[in-house]
């Protein structure tokens, strides 16, 4: 039984990119984002919001708070710290 690894089956890997708003830049090279997602309920099918806060690589220490961002999952940096900041979201982007 030869198992091999086949190269051309190899799997995809999955980038996932999240919006938030900066809600802490205290740290230094590390900003925590909250991400607000919009839920229904199963049962009653309610909506509601839940947040989750996200500590983020900011190298330059260029983001303030209120700012919108885009982040993405990186290798980890440190035990909290898997995200790194792509980019600064501005109001024409939004459009």
């Amino acid at each position: 039984m030869n198992k091999e690894k086949d190269n051309s089956s190899a799997e995809k890997k999955i980038i996932r990119f999240f919006k938030g708003i900066v809600v802490s830049a205290a740290m230094d090279k590390t900003i925590v984002v909250e991400r607000k997602t919009v839920k229904i309920h199963s049962l009653y099918k309610k909506q509601f919001t839940v947040s989750k806060k996200y500590k983020v690589h900011d190298a330059k220490n260029e983001y303030q708070v209120g700012d919108e961002v885009e982040f993405v999952g990186c290798r980890p940096l440190s035990k909290d710290k898997k995200w790194r900041v792509v980019r600064k979201i501005t109001k024409q982007d939004k459009e």
